[in-house]
């Protein structure tokens, strides 16, 4: 990893624990602010240490940017989770073939950069 996206890196895991430190639940109650906290903090945690690893600078890219993403649309929308993503279902094709494979994998590319990860951690 290069300097430059090791500070990025950390500049970003610095901000998001500084966002869980002062983060008020849009309900305003307090077991729900206590729980969003705590979502932030694991999030975080889990996919900075599952990232870890990274070495090549096009994949580190894109966890910045999803990264970047996520925090930006928590603090637009006052919600810690990601927010849903309505793809329409694989039944057309046959679980099998060439429809299949380009369905699925349309489906991959239609999923936005700040859900890249979510599959894998939940």
């Amino acid at each position: 990893m290069t300097p430059v996206a090791r500070q990025e890196v950390l500049g970003l895991y610095r901000r998001i624990f500084r966002i869980a430190k002062k983060w008020q639940s849009a309900s305003g109650q307090m077991e729900d602010t206590i729980k969003e906290k705590q979502y932030i903090i694991n999030e975080a945690k889990t996919l900075f240490q599952k990232n870890k690893d990274l070495t090549d600078p096009e994949l580190i890219k894109q966890c910045i940017e999803e990264c970047k993403a996520r925090v930006e649309i928590g603090l637009h929308y006052h919600i810690p989770y990601p927010r849903p993503i309505h793809l329409p279902p694989l039944g057309l094709a046959p679980q099998r073939g060439r429809a299949f494979r380009n369905q699925e994998r349309l489906r991959k590319l239609s999923k936005p950069a700040y859900l890249r990860s979510y599959d894998e951690v939940s």
